[in-house]
């Protein structure tokens, strides 16, 4: 890829992550994140086309949920504010898979005490509790099936090896979230989501979410179809019948030209090394090169 275009992605990848308080990916030196550098999961987080997809995704199979959704779209700023929220969002991920042992740590317990305060009922009247250990099993699943699926649909198909890998280093980071009886394998998962089933009900909450999402300005205008394009590749790695139970229809398969373009995007994405960006940065803080993600 031309450097000029090469430099302007790293500039956008660094706006949408670190628009104001930075967190430095690259100190204290030599300090181990809470997930190795070898790991598998650092390998499918450095993609930012399947983290937006399978964000998205994650967020869909949450807001079925009536506890989560209504946690969410009650007590955030995500109506009035989408970008920063995203761009909040964005960085925890990075933080609690890249980010130095200390830093996460420290992340993660300042979000388990917020989100003690975040209580309330449904609309349909139901009380909620956002560290509700089975609330946070049900988002800890989701956030693993997005972006496993995402990566796994449109860079190349995962190894059942790595697969079981993703579940085993997930396991201590949803303990520290106080999510204790997340699936620790794909067959937990399956029985999960068959255990969720009927609880997993449409909203109008799920199609704001997604307008927001198509209209918010996360890419600069001459990129922003490529939103839309990015939200359907989201429905699309849905289980078929949580899309039926969702209501997101045909509307919202991609066809075979959106198909091939968003693979192919999330394919050179994969390759690409982008100095701002936080995998590579942390790279940095261990002493290795910035090709390391980008050889294996």
């Amino acid at each position: 890829m031309p450097g000029p275009v090469q430099r302007q992605i790293d500039h956008l990848a660094e706006k949408l992550l670190q628009p104001g308080r930075k967190v430095d990916f690259t100190e204290p030196s030599r300090e181990p994140a809470l997930i190795p550098a070898n790991s598998v999961s650092w390998l499918i987080f450095k993609n930012p086309v399947t983290l937006f997809i399978g964000g998205v995704a994650a967020v869909l199979l949450e807001f079925g949920e009536p506890r989560v959704r209504d946690g969410v779209w009650q007590h955030s700023s995500f109506r009035s504010d989408p970008l920063t929220r995203l761009q909040r969002t964005g960085l925890a991920a990075m933080v609690t898979i890249y980010g130095p042992r200390s830093k996460a740590e420290a992340m993660i317990a300042s979000i388990v005490k917020r989100h003690d305060h975040v209580v309330g009922h449904t609309r349909e009247g139901e009380p909620y509790h956002a560290n509700d250990p089975v609330l946070l099993d049900w988002v800890q699943a989701t956030a693993g099936f997005g972006f496993t699926e995402a990566y796994h649909a449109y860079v190349r198909p995962l190894a059942p090896s790595e697969r079981s890998a993703l579940f085993t280093e997930a396991a201590p980071i949803a303990r520290l979230y106080g999510a204790t009886g997340a699936p620790a394998s794909q067959e937990e998962l399956d029985a999960l989501f068959e255990v969720m089933r009927p609880r997993l009900v449409a909203s109008p909450i799920i199609f704001e979410f997604l307008r927001i999402m198509g209209q918010a300005p996360i890419l600069p205008m001459p990129m922003r179809l490529l939103q839309g394009m990015f939200l359907k590749a989201a429905v699309q790695i849905l289980p078929p019948w949580i899309r039926e139970r969702l209501g997101l229809g045909s509307s919202w398969s991609l066809n075979p030209i959106e198909r091939a373009l968003v693979g192919n995007l999330a394919k050179l994405t994969d390759q690409l090394i982008l100095p701002s960006f936080p995998p590579v940065q942390s790279c940095h803080r261990l002493g290795l090169p910035d090709t390391y993600l980008y050889r294996r």
